[in-house]
């Protein structure tokens, strides 16, 4: 699988758009299967739009549906930064796309069995450090969170908020 590194870059700009704007850093871009063409990219705008279906490879496909004018995606395939979860797989195999390319797998365990023709790049390292590098940075950012208090003296009172997750248990803890 050859990709040119334009797109590359479109998808590491956009999932880095994505992680200023408190979205989880994925992004996803639809390229026509004989030409290459470049027809959609998108990144995640759940947070945003306040909206569960804001995953970047839906918002891709919604793009890609709307510039060829058919909700088939026949002749297209996806490049996305992360492996689909089980709600996208199952738009994807909808959409009739004809394959899945992605960087990153998912760490969780798939609860659907989707039959997807989908791929793991093993090319591209460099990308694919990025992207993790982008992902790590925002759950980084999400589980460590200072919080400043005030009382009505001049008195700071600095508090970490940290979140542990173990066990699939979420565990707060305030250190003061």
């Amino acid at each position: 699988m050859n990709i040119d590194i334009k797109v590359l870059d479109q998808l590491l700009d956009t999932a880095t758009e994505s992680f200023s704007n408190d979205e989880i850093p994925v992004s996803a871009a639809i390229l026509n299967s004989k030409t290459n063409e470049l027809i959609a990219f998108a990144g995640n705008n759940r947070q945003k739009e306040c909206n569960v279906l804001g995953h970047a490879e839906i918002n891709c496909i919604l793009q890609a549906e709307k510039y060829i004018k058919d909700w088939r995606l026949d002749g297209f395939y996806m490049i996305v930064t992360m492996e689909p979860c089980d709600m996208c797989s199952m738009i994807i195999k909808e959409s009739r796309l004809d394959k899945v390319y992605y960087f990153l797998p998912k760490k969780s365990l798939s609860t659907i069995d989707i039959s997807l023709n989908k791929e793991q790049l093993s090319t591209y390292e460099e990308y694919k450090e990025k992207f993790n590098k982008l992902l790590t940075a925002f759950f980084d950012k999400m589980r460590w969170k200072p919080l400043f208090l005030w009382y009505n003296n001049p008195w700071e009172v600095f508090v970490w908020v940290i979140r542990f997750y173990i066990e699939n248990i979420d565990q707060i803890h305030l250190i003061v």
